[in-house]
């Protein structure tokens, strides 16, 4: 089925099987995300990994290939969901860290991340946040400490990009395009060790 932008021309992007990595908290965005943008994707799995499902006492590899095999499948692209408290979930950092690592049924996945309307977002207010915060690529400011440890790296190293929410489907559809483009471009960075439990709600930066 052919998808029209605005102007009522033809989209060229391409969609791709798309992965959605979240905090449970944040189910309301995650559904009117699927809701409003799901056409953006050439499908989506949010076949989310919930506690129980992976026996913890794995290995970390079994875990990160169990995770890509089982449950993140075949997608091409990982989106994360980024509000409030995303970066203290175990499983968000499993589902990132599995996303990027190739397995002999399926190679790595590329990786992007949005900022919710719940995730805070606040100007510099002294001269530390103005050397701490970072720019999104729709240029909003954003804690770098407050967003997954794992996709903070492989936005540094380039393998990642991170979004304020959408304001357009063809925005969207080219930021999961440019990032499933860069997976054959750019290594990750896996080397972060695997969250072992939740973060405490009372830290408030990981670093």
């Amino acid at each position: 089925m052919s998808s029209y932008n605005y102007f009522g021309m033809k989209n060229t992007i391409p969609r791709h099987k798309t992965f959605i990595s979240f905090h449970h908290n944040d189910d309301y965005y995650k559904r009117e995300f699927e809701k409003k943008w799901g056409e953006q994707f050439d499908g989506f799995i949010s076949k989310a990994v919930n506690d129980g499902d992976i026996n913890p006492s794995l290995s970390t590899d079994s875990i990160r290939q169990k995770i890509r095999d089982d449950f993140i499948a075949d997608a091409t692209v990982t989106l994360v969901l980024v509000g409030q408290g995303t970066w203290r979930r175990k499983h968000v950092d499993w589902e990132i860290a599995s996303s990027i690592r190739d397995t002999k049924r399926n190679p790595r996945t590329g990786l992007l991340g949005i900022l919710l309307p719940s995730y805070l977002e606040r100007s510099p207010s002294s001269v530390n946040d103005l050397i701490r915060f970072k720019l999104t690529e729709g240029g909003s400011f954003y804690n770098p400490y407050t967003i997954p440890p794992r996709l903070h790296d492989n936005i540094e190293c380039g393998f990642a990009k991170i979004y304020p929410w959408p304001s357009s489907p063809q925005d969207l559809r080219s930021w999961i395009h440019e990032a499933f483009q860069r997976r054959d471009t750019c290594l990750p960075n896996n080397s972060r060790d695997s969250f072992a439990n939740n973060r405490s709600e009372t830290q408030m930066e990981w670093r």
